[in-house]
């Protein structure tokens, strides 16, 4: 696959040898990440998560991303924000037209970059709902209606600078579900498994406290 444009090779290159100093990374399970249709579901921690992920992916990767519609009011931002693979979400409303997007992209072929929490949380609380961390039914509504390869992945929560952050991919997820689509219910089941998943990654629970060492083994430890 080639990569979404020039200016997104520049960009990718420049930023990530930056970022590779003031907020270094270190990278697992990429050798199992699959190459394309996939839903990546991290846990959102900073506003660098983004920013992190997507410069530690291969240049060609084409990840798309949800980023907020305020961002996009500045020309220059916006303009800078859609050659990167961003396009605009309302949040808290029912943004048709971001899921129409979403929808596009993953049967494009593309890959596309979903925060099940739907905000940063700090502290085990979201930042903009100001309740505990928890999974919103979005991404799993998309994976399901696009047949979407669903990845859970762990990023550390402090992002400090010239701090390492982990990144860990995890296995791809197997949704359950009745039907074509499936019912609320089980939509939302899926991304709380997807969340419960991508904490585990680092030991944690949802919302970033630890686990203990049983269930931390019991999540990390390879299928028989």
């Amino acid at each position: 696959m080639k990569p979404t444009n020039r200016f997104f090779v520049f960009v990718y290159y420049v930023l990530g040898a930056i970022l590779r100093i003031i907020h270094p990374t270190t990278v697992e399970g990429l050798e199992k990440l699959p190459k394309s249709g996939v839903l990546l579901c991290p846990n959102h921690s900073s506003n660098w998560d983004p920013v992190l992920l997507g410069t530690r992916l291969p240049v060609n990767y084409r990840l798309h991303a949800m980023a907020k519609e305020e961002l996009f009011k500045n020309p220059i931002l916006g303009w800078i924000l859609r050659k990167l693979g961003a396009f605009p979400v309302s949040r808290g409303n029912n943004d048709i037209q971001s899921v129409k997007t979403a929808i596009q992209v993953l049967k494009s072929g593309d890959n596309l970059l979903i925060f099940p929490e739907g905000t940063v949380v700090r502290n085990g609380v979201g930042y903009i709902d100001g309740l505990p961390a928890h999974a919103k039914s979005g991404a799993a509504m998309i994976g399901v209606r696009t047949g979407a390869k669903l990845v859970p992945v762990f990023m550390d929560g402090e992002k400090k600078l010239f701090h390492r952050t982990r990144i860990i991919f995890g296995d791809p997820y197997e949704p359950h579900y009745t039907g074509r689509h499936g019912t609320a219910d089980e939509m939302q089941k899926i991304a709380d498994d997807l969340l419960e998943q991508a904490y585990a990654l680092g030991g944690q629970a949802v919302g970033g406290k630890p686990l203990c060492a049983e269930q931390y083994f019991w999540r990390r430890a390879p299928a028989s």
